[in-house]
C-alpha cells in the first residue's frame, strides 16, 4: 500500500545503520526516563541517580551512551558535570512514537469494552 503524503528518505546504507543506533539507544527504558528527566532541565549524575531510583555508576554509563551518539550535551562546573538535552528534536521522536502507542492503546480498550 503507498503511503502519497509520506516523505522519502534516500539515505545510504551507513546512514541507515546511523538511524539504527539511534533506535537502539531509545529500545532501553532508563534511558528514556533520563531524557525525560533532562526535559526539565539540566541535572548531575546524582540528581538522576536520585530521580530514577538507580545507581550512579549505571545513570553514568547511559549517560555516557547518549552523550556519545550527540542526544545529550555535558558541561563541567567545579566538581558537578551537568547533563542537558543537545539534540531537542529527539522529543519529537518520542512524541511521535508514544502519540502512536496511545492511540493503539486506546483503540485496543475501545475494541474489549
Amino acid at each position: 500500500m503507498s503511503r502519497p503524503n509520506r516523505r522519502r528518505h534516500d539515505l545510504s546504507p551507513e546512514a541507515l545503520e546511523l538511524v539504527a543506533v539511534r533506535f537502539r539507544l531509545l529500545g532501553e527504558p532508563t534511558r528514556l526516563m533520563l531524557l525525560t528527566a533532562l526535559e526539565e532541565g539540566e541535572k548531575t549524575v546524582g540528581e538522576l541517580a536520585e530521580m530514577l531510583g538507580c545507581t550512579q555508576a549505571n545513570v553514568s554509563r547511559h549517560l555516557r551512551a547518549l552523550t556519545d551518539a550527540g542526544i545529550l550535551g555535558r558541561r563541567k562546573e567545579g566538581l558537578f558535570v551537568y547533563y542537558y538535552i543537545a539534540d531537542p528534536s529527539i522529543f519529537a521522536l518520542c512524541d511521535l512514537v508514544c502519540g502512536s502507542l496511545q492511540k493503539r492503546l486506546n483503540n485496543q480498550v475501545k475494541a474489549l469494552g
